[in-house]
């Protein structure tokens, strides 16, 4: 159970850097420092990083090329993760 703890830790990490890097694409910082931020402190530090960030000026938009597709990824597998941990959990308690 602890493996899995542990990588349902990594998912969510993950998909929470990947949705402040989201936000950090509409401001000045961009989506990979707001990534990268997020990673290598926490998403909640990187957020506040990202927010003090000045914002993008209107008509100036960044296109995000393929990060929907990733995010959808990240999103299921944290979802495998999520049901994995279920079941492995309701096999614990039934033993």
């Amino acid at each position: 159970m602890s493996f899995l703890a542990l990588l349902f830790g990594l998912m969510s990490g993950c998909f929470l850097s990947v949705l402040v890097g989201l936000i950090g694409s509409k401001r000045r910082i961009g989506f990979g420092w707001a990534f990268l931020a997020s990673l290598f402190f926490t998403p909640l530090v990187g957020l506040i990083i990202t927010l003090v960030s000045d914002p993008l000026p209107a008509g100036a938009d960044r296109g995000l090329g393929c990060i929907g597709t990733l995010l959808g990824v990240l999103g299921l597998l944290f979802l495998v993760v999520f049901v994995l941990m279920l079941l492995a959990g309701g096999v614990f308690i039934a033993m």
